[in-house]
């Protein structure tokens, strides 16, 4: 039997399709190889095998969100007509929330490895790229929902956890915030930041969490959604276990920050609202976690198709699996420890298995699909009779 490899991107009749039906879900690959990258690094063997398998993915992350981000930009400039629809589209605007939470992950590595590499440059860099990170966290935060508000339309029965992706980027930012502020050599400049990200963990969780109650109607009412959109019940643990996380990281650090400028009794409190906080966000996240497995289960007998939204396998459990961890470390508790062992295992196995089939669909070039111009040549198609 003979294995014959195919021409790659044979299914384009020519490579510059790659950049015309590119679209922002492949920063979702970002997401999911940082997180990973992370997780593995506070593994709680401590493996020095791990950790140099966790700086090669977070260094292969770089130039995958530099390629992203090239091919992206290069979609804008050379098709700006085909890629105007993104803001229209009922689905697609959603992945802009992946940009700056890939990013995120970069950040959050110039700092649990780069200071080893390069030194104190690393957080310098680290610093420049989470204010751009704040800056896209805020915009799409706030661009997204105003045209999901004016501009494109959407039903309750087809609502689903992929609403969370343009509001959930603040509160990542915020989490990186609190993993920086304790690089920062100004007491002052380190207070900043810690009160700036609470502010944005502020500006995303709580409208997650509306939005997580009105899921929950949605799938009372009406059911599981379509098969394409099944891997989205997992998009539920990224707000809960970055809000966890956000809380853990913030609190740790803000008695040391405060109490040099006489607010002690603040950060006093700030860490016991971190623990407390995160035990309460990470148990809200245990339930969705469950049901998400439980949903997964279902669906494994219809068959599940492969598509981008598989991503959503790996970023919203790893950041879930962080937390879980920093709760280990913070409480003492070795269930947390242990538990979180047992979720880092289960996020790299997600990661491998969406990884090859991401590789084997891009190589193809399938997976280089836009909905939006789909949409959009249907509206223009002679049989609708809209064709201008």
């Amino acid at each position: 039997m003979s294995f014959h490899l195919s021409k790659p991107f044979s299914h384009h009749p020519h490579p510059r399709e790659i950049v015309r039906q590119f679209t922002p879900n492949w920063f979702t690959v970002t997401m999911g190889t940082g997180v990973v990258s992370l997780a593995l690094n506070l593994f709680p063997l401590h493996l020095s095998l791990l950790h140099q398998i966790a700086v090669g993915l977070w260094l292969l992350n770089i130039p995958l969100f530099v390629l992203c981000t090239v091919l992206y930009l290069a979609r804008w400039i050379f098709f700006p007509r085909d890629a105007m629809p993104i803001f229209t589209h009922s689905v697609m605007p959603m992945f802009l929330g992946a940009i700056p939470m890939g990013l995120a992950t970069i950040i959050n590595g110039f700092l649990a490895f780069g200071i080893a590499l390069i030194g104190s440059r690393a957080v310098g860099i680290a610093l420049t790229l989470w204010w751009i990170d704040a800056a896209l966290a805020i915009g799409i935060g706030l661009l997204v929902p105003f045209l999901m508000f004016t501009r494109q339309t959407h039903s309750f029965e087809s609502m689903t956890a992929i609403w969370l992706l343009p509001i959930v980027p603040a509160e990542v930012t915020a989490a990186s915030g609190g993993l920086l502020l304790v690089h920062l050599a100004s007491p002052v400049a380190a207070a900043h930041m810690l009160f700036l990200s609470y502010v944005l963990w502020a500006f995303s969780v709580p409208l997650a969490c509306g939005v997580l109650v009105v899921l929950f109607l949605r799938m009372v009412l009406h059911k599981l959604p379509k098969r394409d959109m099944a891997v989205s019940s997992w998009l539920a643990l990224g707000p809960l276990g970055t809000g966890a996380l956000g809380l853990l990281v913030l609190g740790h650090d803000a008695p040391g920050v405060l109490a040099g400028l006489g607010m002690a009794d603040i950060g006093a409190v700030a860490h016991g609202l971190g623990i407390f906080g995160g035990l309460v966000f990470w148990g809200y996240g245990a339930w969705w976690l469950f049901m998400a497995v439980g949903i997964t289960l279902t669906y494994l007998d219809e068959g599940l198709p492969f598509n981008m939204g598989w991503w959503g396998f790996t970023f919203p459990l790893g950041v879930f699996t962080l937390a879980t961890l920093n709760l280990g470390v913070q409480t003492g508790m070795g269930f947390f420890t242990d538990f979180g062992g047992c979720l880092v295992v289960v996020l790299v196995g997600f990661w491998i298995m969406v990884s090859a089939r991401t590789l084997a669909g891009g190589y193809r070039g399938y997976l280089f699909v836009s909905p939006c111009l789909a949409s959009r040549n249907a509206m223009l198609s002679p049989e609708t009779g809209l064709n201008s």
